[in-house]
């Protein structure tokens, strides 16, 4: 019993821990990024007469947000210490909600990506960025980027720089986007690209009414814009992550279905050994009038009281761990390997009932052999037996 308690257990455990991860990564990548996004196709990647490609995306049924994104990889310099960064240029003002919630995420300081007082243009980085870069709301960093390079008088390549004043931090729990990502207004990040007098941008972001639906939405989207451009979900674009958890929830299940097998063993092994200690009263039973079936069916009872009783306090224990794990998320993890810093657990009564009928499925089957082996004694040689 305590070996089917402890693998039912493990079990729960396990495949909580795993649909807990699947689900805490969807949550914060569909916050903090656009359902599907809009790019364009061709020799030139920047959007051109965006408004109209906004107006015509916006109608298609199912988005309930669209907003222009500029997105360029940067160096955030500030007392000769640089990191590599992803620098997002946004638009406040959208068509219909907000793409993401960064502004709901921002934990010190303002979200107003306009001038600041200083005369220098606003900032918001990652919270884990600006924390290993010592910085603080109302610090000056520069930003250094690398597309559409501005040529010297000597006729070299130089690197865009642009001074800003960050005026807050963003926490949305994923690591890689805490590390990496910082925010100016659209018009900004034009200018650090020398792309705002032909007002370009790098992509459309779009928010859906159902991300669950964001494929086919992508594809209508795709549809109405024609070939020119281009649409993407995040699934799409986060296939390889989720296809990656799966497979590992998978693969995590069978090993622990294992433990349970194991623990089928050891009902084995208890039946057999009550039928070579019970042989006698095994045979008095027998002619007594006893058949073999109602001798099968004894010991077929007993080895799923064994099973089921070991199954049920298995869920029972597994649920209720699991319940504490995620309400007072006592494990944390290394976020920069994981994208996380706490372990979230998120048991599904599926996934319980699952794990349930399969333990009491090999539990059953454990009893077949030891059950036959009684129902198959002569009662004459077992009464004689010692």
């Amino acid at each position: 019993m305590g070996g089917v308690t402890v693998g039912v257990t493990a079990l729960i455990i396990t495949i909580g821990v795993m649909s807990g991860m699947q689900e805490d990564l969807m949550g914060k990548i569909l916050d903090s990024s656009p359902h599907v996004i809009v790019l364009k196709q061709g020799s030139s990647l920047r959007m051109d007469n965006w408004n109209e490609i906004v107006v015509a995306t916006h109608e298609v049924k199912g988005v309930v947000g669209v907003s222009p994104l500029v997105l360029t990889n940067v160096a955030v310099s500030r007392s000769g210490y640089t990191q590599p960064a992803d620098l997002y240029g946004v638009s406040l003002d959208t068509v219909g909600p907000a793409v993401t919630d960064i502004e709901g995420r921002i934990q010190n300081g303002i979200h107003n990506l306009e001038t600041t007082a200083s005369g220098l243009p606003a900032v918001i980085l990652g919270s884990r960025l600006a924390a290993r870069m010592s910085l603080f709301s109302g610090d000056t960093v520069t930003v250094v980027s690398f597309e559409n390079l501005n040529v010297d008088v000597m006729g070299m390549p130089t690197p865009r720089l642009r001074q800003y004043e960050m005026t807050g931090t963003f926490t949305t729990g994923m690591y890689d986007y805490d590390i990496k990502n910082i925010y100016v207004s659209l018009e900004e990040a034009q200018g650090q690209l020398g792309i705002f007098e032909k007002n370009q941008i790098s992509m459309l972001g779009v928010r859906t009414d159902d991300p669950d639906q964001a494929s086919g939405i992508a594809q209508a989207i795709q549809e109405k814009l024609g070939p020119e451009f281009y649409a993407v979900s995040w699934s799409t674009t986060n296939r390889a992550l989720f296809s990656a958890l799966k497979l590992e929830k998978f693969a995590m299940g069978m090993i622990l279905i294992l433990i349970v097998i194991v623990a089928a063993f050891n009902i084995v092994s208890t039946l057999v050994m009550v039928v070579v200690d019970r042989t006698r009263e095994i045979g008095i039973l027998k002619s007594m009038g006893m058949t073999d079936r109602m001798i099968l069916r004894i010991f077929v009872l007993q080895g799923l009281w064994i099973g089921v009783i070991g199954t049920i306090l298995g869920a029972i224990i597994g649920v209720f761990l699991g319940w504490i794990l995620d309400t007072y998320k006592i494990i944390r993890i290394p976020p920069d390997v994981y994208f996380i810093d706490k372990l979230p657990v998120s048991i599904h009564p599926m996934d319980v009932s699952m794990i349930v009928v399969i333990s009491i499925i090999i539990s059953c089957t454990a009893t077949i052999y030891p059950a036959i082996q009684a129902s198959k004694l002569q009662p004459v040689d077992a009464i004689r037996h010692e």
